[in-house]
């Protein structure tokens, strides 16, 4: 949701081009599980095995920059912006400080992850097709030039939510969604209220079937409201045996999400708030799963931009 206009934290001016976007909350960094990430290593040649990718949580930013910026004497940033009341965070942002040292960007794929998990059962494949998701498992694309969408990130404001690049400002939209996801972008928007991890847990105990000590031992293991998609993968295959078809799409559901709409920067953890969009699967249809695509993707977008990340 935007923030209130009478918040004091709210910076005064106002931007012309684009709503003001909410700031994200991570929980703490999960450990790292060895086999999820071997996955992610594997699927990428350039990524370091060495390095665990992990959650970094970005930075208050301040209204008018960081301390020493251009934007406290009002002078613009040389070359550009030169509209300080633009682009208010620009001082935090990595095109800012690219002289600076900074980590490179690691990318990350779940596509071995999406195919070691493979098509659903035929007892649920109806299901998943139904509901709208079935494009993702085969979406996983793994990119070859890391500098390539680096650079993306280094023009990206998530001020206006738009890429400055030299032919002029440019942003994705649900078309592009639409065209290369195949998801539906009609329908009605699911609201994913905060969840703490007392909530969390019986939400799995509820929608997964899974005991209170098994449910809480997850959530202890990924350290908050989250669990590894190695375990969903476990649950997965344990209610197919059982022949408890609609646990297992839930279970099947929330690991596609985790790999594709709703993934993060652990490269091995997904919300167990996602889970609760699956609670009624004859609902589930009618979401417009691109809104939802497109959203996500923005905050992840913004968070990478900035430089600490």
């Amino acid at each position: 949701m935007g923030r209130d206009e009478d918040d004091t934290d709210v910076p005064r001016h106002r931007r012309p081009t684009a709503s003001a976007r909410r700031q994200r909350v991570q929980v703490d960094v999960p450990p790292q599980v060895i086999e999820d990430i071997l996955d992610v290593t594997e699927d990428i040649p350039h990524v370091d095995k060495d390095i665990p990718t992990a959650d970094v949580d970005a930075v208050d930013v301040a209204v008018d920059g960081a301390g020493g910026s251009p934007t406290e004497h009002g002078e613009g940033f040389p070359g550009r912006p030169h509209d300080t009341s633009l682009l208010t965070s620009f001082a935090d942002h990595v095109a800012y400080s690219i002289w600076r040292e900074r980590p490179e960007l690691k990318l990350v794929s779940h596509g071995r992850k999406v195919d070691k998990f493979g098509s659903p059962v035929p007892e649920i494949e109806g299901l998943v097709v139904g509901i709208g998701l079935s494009p993702l498992i085969g979406c996983s694309v793994v990119t070859g030039d890391p500098g390539l969408i680096s650079v993306f990130a280094k023009r990206w404001h998530r001020e206006t939510n738009t890429f400055y690049i030299l032919v002029g400002e440019l942003t994705i939209i649900l078309d592009n969604v639409a065209c290369l996801l195949h998801l539906p972008i009609t329908g009605a928007l699911h609201r994913f209220e905060p969840l703490g991890v007392d909530k969390a847990v019986l939400l799995l105990i509820e929608l997964l079937e899974v005991s209170a000590e098994e449910a809480r031992a997850e959530t202890v293991r990924a350290h908050g409201a989250y669990v590894r998609l190695s375990w969903l993968r476990e649950v997965y295959d344990s209610r197919c045996q059982a022949c408890h078809w609609i646990v297992a799409t839930r279970a099947y559901l929330l690991h596609l999400v985790g790999c594709t709409l709703f993934a993060n920067k652990s490269a091995i953890h997904v919300h167990v708030v996602h889970l609760e969009v699956f609670r009624d699967l004859g609902q589930s249809r009618g979401y417009a799963w691109g809104v939802a695509a497109l959203v996500h993707m923005y905050d992840q977008l913004n968070e990478a931009s900035q430089t600490p990340t």
